[in-house]
């Protein structure tokens, strides 16, 4: 909620995003680094936005399945 990048990509859209954690096959723990993830990933992907390092902070999940959302989990963010 706090990244400049997601703001702002949230406002050029109108409407949510869908992201996902980068863990490749064989991996126990995601790819956070934009400079490796070019390196090993640059000609299957049309485009990353090197935003740094950002960190890793707990995301929200909300279980959009059903008629009403369920939070499964709370992040940084507040959930409205």
């Amino acid at each position: 909620p706090d990244n400049a990048i997601c703001q702002a990509l949230l406002e050029a859209v109108d409407g949510p995003i869908l992201s996902t954690s980068l863990i490749l096959p064989d991996d126990d723990t995601p790819m956070f680094d934009p400079e490796d993830i070019e390196d090993k990933l640059g000609k299957q992907i049309d485009l990353i936005i090197d935003g740094g390092m950002i960190g890793v902070d707990v995301t929200t999940v909300i279980d959009l399945t059903e008629k009403s959302p369920v939070v499964i989990r709370e992040g940084k963010g507040k959930v409205h």
